[in-house]
């Protein structure tokens, strides 16, 4: 996790994303899992399962990085697209620490956020398609953090993009 920024009133404020951050990588919770995803974020199952951070440990750590990082702001997630990293972080949080930071629904999902500041059906929000001014300039490498920060700068993009 990263910070994108913080709104005051209409207001968005850019903040650096490489700047504060939470990462851990968690031991697995069950037995069940798909190979080839596991391919894709290049972590070692069997390393996890050693040498994981145990997950209710992590996600309290999460929970008083995120409290402690907003102060007296109010945490939203974003992400793209919302609805993968939602299901999994409102889960581990509810699961393993009973709340979660964002309650139950605050968060943003930078896809929709995009198709409606460019008045674009949802199918046509890809990175791909988006002008070139609001992509970030770093490679989606399927790493959590890195990928965080990327998509930290698309939602920071997106936030100041005025369509012309």
């Amino acid at each position: 996790m990263t910070v994108a920024g913080r709104m005051t009133g209409r207001d968005f404020e850019r903040l650096d994303p490489t700047t504060s951050t939470f990462y851990a990588e968690l031991r697995p919770i069950s037995d069940d899992f798909v190979p080839e995803a596991m391919a894709v974020c290049g972590l070692d199952r069997d390393l996890l399962v050693r040498e994981g951070r145990d997950p209710e440990e992590a996600m309290k750590s999460a929970a008083k990085w995120i409290t402690e990082t907003c102060g007296k702001a109010t945490p939203v997630l974003a992400a793209y697209p919302l609805s993968y990293d939602w299901m999994w972080i409102y889960w581990y949080f509810m699961n393993f620490t009973g709340s979660s930071p964002f309650g139950h629904s605050r968060c943003i999902d930078i896809k929709t956020l995009y198709a409606a500041k460019a008045a674009v059906p949802i199918g046509w929000a890809t990175k791909r398609q988006m002008p070139q001014e609001i992509r970030s300039t770093r490679r989606h490498s399927h790493h959590a953090l890195d990928d965080a920060i990327e998509q930290a700068e698309l939602f920071q993009n997106l936030m100041t993009w005025r369509r012309s």
